[in-house]
This record gives C-alpha cells, sequence and structure tokens, in this order.
C-alpha cells in the first residue's frame, strides 16, 4: 500500500513516533510518505491507499494545523482506511477522568473536523525538559510531580510503548 502518515508536533515526540511508525510499515512493504502537516497544502490524496494521521495533546486541544489539514482533507480521507494515534503524557496513567478527557477531545477533533477515522488510539508521549522554555519546563515539573513521576531534570522521559505501537500499526496495516 502507498501509505500517507501526516503529522502535528509541538516538541517532538509525536514526529519520533510517526517516523517509527513509518520505519515499521516500509519494513512491512509498504511505501509510506511522512508529511509535517505544515507543508500539506495542495496535496494529492488520490496517490494514498490509508492514511495515518497523528497529533499531540496540548492544553486539551491538538494542534490546529492538524485540525485544519484534517478537516481540508476529510472527504479523501474518508475514502480511504485511517488511523488516528492521539498523543499526551495522559495516555500513560490509568486515570479515569483523564482517559475520559481524552476520548473527549478526540470526538471533538472528529465533530470539528468532519472526519472519523477507521481507527484511533491512545499513545503515551514523553516529557522532553530539551525542548521546554522555562515556564513550560516550571509546568511541566509540576504535573510530573503531583502524578508521582520521576523525570529527567534536563533531557527526555519517555512513556511511549514501542512495542504495543508496533503490533497496532501491523495489526492496522494487515
Amino acid at each position: 500500500m502507498r501509505i500517507l502518515i501526516a503529522y502535528a508536533t509541538t516538541e517532538g515526540q509525536t514526529r519520533r513516533i510517526c517516523r517509527f511508525a513509518a520505519d515499521r510499515l516500509v519494513t512491512a512493504g509498504h511505501s509510506v510518505e511522512l508529511l509535517n502537516v505544515t507543508d500539506g497544502e495542495g496535496l494529492d490524496m488520490a496517490r494514498f491507499d490509508a492514511a495515518l494521521l497523528a497529533g499531540s495533546v496540548h492544553v486539551w486541544k491538538l494542534q490546529p494545523d492538524l485540525v485544519s489539514f484534517a478537516a481540508a482533507q476529510a472527504g479523501a480521507l474518508a475514502q480511504l482506511p485511517t488511523l488516528f494515534l492521539q498523543v499526551s503524557l495522559a495516555a500513560s496513567g490509568d486515570d479515569a477522568d483523564e482517559r475520559a478527557d481524552l476520548d473527549r477531545i478526540a470526538r471533538d477533533f472528529f465533530e470539528r473536523t468532519g472526519w472519523t477515522p477507521s481507527r484511533w488510539a491512545h499513545v503515551a508521549g514523553a516529557f522532553r525538559f530539551d525542548a521546554y522554555d522555562f515556564f513550560k519546563s516550571w509546568i511541566m515539573r509540576r504535573i510530573a510531580r503531583d502524578h508521582g513521576i520521576e523525570v529527567a531534570p534536563n533531557g527526555t522521559t519517555e512513556f511511549t510503548d514501542w512495542a504495543a505501537l508496533g503490533a497496532l500499526l501491523d495489526d492496522w496495516a494487515a
């Protein structure tokens, strides 16, 4: 299959997840185009047999560029098998309220864009202190502390379950 992987990223973990997805799908014999949605203007979706979209949750929302891209391509995406990956730190935990919030954010995204993927999943992200400014670093350290999470003070603490993500990709592509 010819698969589009289109993503929006803020600190880079979603891009890393999408690169992993691209490598996994290419290894399985598929042709993949990896695209930051900020570069998606004029994209001809007819070139693809399937599409994976990914974005990360920040302050209870997905990136506006991802919303715009999905809305603009909703008709074409509806004709393809699709997978949506919603990346967030909350996906790494077991808090029922946070999980309900993530589901609400995803449903709101689908409603706002007019696109409902064939399949969607939550993927745990990372604390990326090397990508934060002072204020965001302070807030993220507080979030980590409030959740009882030990973090690397100046680097990345990753929660992405790569094996589970690989299994999800294999199942979806099959």
